[in-house]
This record gives C-alpha cells, sequence and structure tokens, in this order.
C-alpha cells in the first residue's frame, strides 16, 4: 500500500512563495506520474499540477501556470510544488496524488496524500 506524505504548508503573505513536498513510502514505487491538487472551502477539489516519472510532461491548469513549478526526486520518491507569487484566492488544502501516468493522476489518482494547509492573507 502506498502512503503520500504532504509537508511545507503555512501561512504566507500575498505574493510570498511556499514550497510543498510529498513524500511516497510503501508499495512498489516507479515508474510513476505524481501530481498536486487542492481543495478550497465549499469548493470541489481541484487539478493544480502533475509530472509524470522523468519529468518529460507535465502538466498545470491555467490558473498556475507561470507561478507554481512541479518537480520530483525519484531517488526519494519525492514530489514538489514550488508556489511563488501566492494570491489569496490560492488558499486551499493540498493534496498529493499518484497514479499510474500523468493522464490518469489528472483525473483518477490511485493514492491520495492526507493534504496541507496553504492560507495566503491579503
Amino acid at each position: 500500500q502506498v502512503q503520500l506524505v504532504e509537508s511545507g504548508g503555512g501561512l504566507v503573505q500575498a505574493g510570498g512563495s511556499l514550497r510543498l513536498s510529498c513524500a511516497a513510502s510503501g508499495g512498489t514505487l516507479g515508474g510513476d506520474a505524481m501530481g498536486w491538487f487542492r481543495q478550497a472551502p465549499g469548493k470541489e477539489r481541484e487539478f493544480v499540477a502533475a509530472i509524470s516519472w522523468s519529468g518529460g510532461s507535465i502538466l498545470y491548469t491555467d490558473s498556475v501556470k507561470g507561478r507554481f513549478t512541479i518537480s520530483r526526486d525519484n531517488a526519494k520518491n519525492t514530489v514538489y510544488l514550488q508556489m511563488n507569487s501566492l494570491k489569496p484566492e490560492d488558499t486551499a488544502v493540498y493534496y498529493c496524488a499518484l497514479a499510474s501516468a500523468v493522464r490518469v493522476v489528472r483525473t483518477t489518482p490511485d493514492y491520495w496524500g492526507q493534504g496541507t494547509q496553504v492560507t495566503v492573507s491579503s
């Protein structure tokens, strides 16, 4: 059973930066795509970014393009989300996800983390 543990959330002022990390463990890891989702209060969970095992395929939702960067370190089984120029509307619980391919992690991930809170004050 794969476990995903996020870290790095917190409170930041608008315009600031945060870096989220998600460490994967357990199961049989290797070749998987990983991604990030977020859920704001009263809203549905939405896709944020995804990255393939090799890093050669990366997707972002339009609202974070140019501000967020997803990356991964396969030796550490860890995916990162560098968030710059944060806005109050980025406030949400951010979830890590894992699946067999980028197109799958974007829609129906196999595994989820427990989430980490990001709060951006105006």
